[in-house]
């Protein structure tokens, strides 16, 4: 790996001084002494992107390209040992994935006070996008893209006998203000690298969307996440958890103890409450895994298909659909009926828009703001 010695910015409000740091770099194989920081980044103090238990996230350029980032600014001497190894478990981890659907990590500079974990800049998270929404909660067209995305990385992750631990909506970022943007993972601070067979039992994760046998001290493995998916889909499509946050909700959690409230779900399809209902299943065996729920009916839809060929044209990079499935979906469009010239290009192949969609506009004028 890489190292690279770097001076430490200044903290705002105090005078520059140079002081040595190490700088882990992924993508540069050269080592150099005496390298300013701030000759390569600028952060802007002022522009806070967010905070959690490591410290406070800026916005950056990189002086040579133009390009923005996102800087983690954490100090050293206000975190525990274990954050402190959390988050180094994170840069190792990000350092080993290269993938769309995952935020990308540049380099880590650090000090004997502070560490600076430079990243991707992106636009919000998908908890703001739920909020934004008119109804506080997201149409079930966008939130199929939306899952479908997540799907797909964690598909990249498990492939590497990654666990994520963490995922939630505020884990979940948008690469852009668009009304169906590109969704990134992030926040690996707790992830672990776990085997198809293997189990750990150490308790990680954030309570509401723990499952049932992290709670148990059971061990668990990758299934985790998608407990956790099933959380996320439930939150997105009716902007509030599947377990009551008053009540005991390690007891409600362990017993799958959830229920469907008439206002919103009655307005929301079958398939969606079924593929919720097999991510959350208190036995493992029983949960879907990553590849059964792509493949379930609710997502397996011409529409959601369009809607991700045209974020991967936009894109450039075919990451999300597969090109075995283009014959199956040239076959549905010959066998049912398009829209009509006169019809709105987001009309649904065969009948009414559904009314979930009317949302899209004013949920789109919204998230440009975020």
């Amino acid at each position: 790996m890489p190292v690279i010695l770097q001076d430490a910015p200044s903290a705002p409000g105090h005078a520059p001084h140079r002081q040595a740091s190490l700088s882990i770099s992924v993508s540069n194989s050269q080592i150099q002494e005496n390298v300013d920081i701030a000759t390569v980044y600028q952060i802007f103090p002022d522009e806070v992107l967010g905070s959690g238990q490591f410290g406070v996230v800026y916005g950056g350029k990189h002086r040579k390209t133009g390009r923005d980032v996102a800087v983690k600014v954490i100090d050293k001497l206000r975190f525990p040992t274990k954050q402190e190894s959390q988050l180094r478990n994170e840069v190792a981890i990000l350092q080993s994935l290269r993938h769309p659907g995952i935020v990308n990590l540049e380099c880590m500079f650090e000090t004997p006070e502070k560490v600076f974990v430079v990243m991707e800049k992106l636009h919000g998270d998908m908890l703001e996008m739920i909020l934004s929404s008119e109804k506080g909660r997201l149409p079930e067209r966008l939130t199929k893209f939306l899952i479908t995305q997540i799907l797909v990385a964690l598909r990249h992750l498990h492939f590497k006998n990654i666990v994520h631990c963490d995922l939630k909506p505020e884990n979940v970022l948008l690469a852009s203000a668009d009304p169906f943007p590109q969704v990134k993972l992030c926040d690996f601070g707790f992830a672990r690298i776990i085997g198809e067979k293997s189990f750990r039992r150490s308790v990680v994760g954030t309570p509401a969307y723990l499952a049932p046998e992290v709670l148990l001290n059971q061990g668990y493995n990758r299934s985790l996440d998608m407990w956790s998916v099933g959380v996320i889909m439930y939150v997105s499509l009716s902007g509030t958890f599947p377990f009551n946050e008053d009540e005991d909700i390690n007891d409600q959690i362990q017993n799958a103890a959830f229920m469907y409230p008439a206002c919103p779900w009655s307005h929301i399809s079958a398939g969606a409450i079924d593929l919720i209902n097999n991510l959350l299943q208190v036995k493992m065996r029983k949960r879907y895994s990553v590849d059964k729920s792509l493949s379930h009916p609710w997502l397996q839809e011409y529409q959601t298909w369009l809607d991700l060929r045209e974020l991967e044209g936009k894109m450039g990079e075919r990451y999300i659909t597969h090109e075995s499935d283009d014959a199956r979906w040239e076959q549905f469009v010959a066998e049912h009926p398009l829209p009509g010239p006169g019809l709105p290009a987001d009309r649904e192949l065969g009948g009414a828009l559904p009314p979930q969609d009317h949302e899209m506009q004013g949920l789109a004028e919204r998230i440009s703001v975020l």
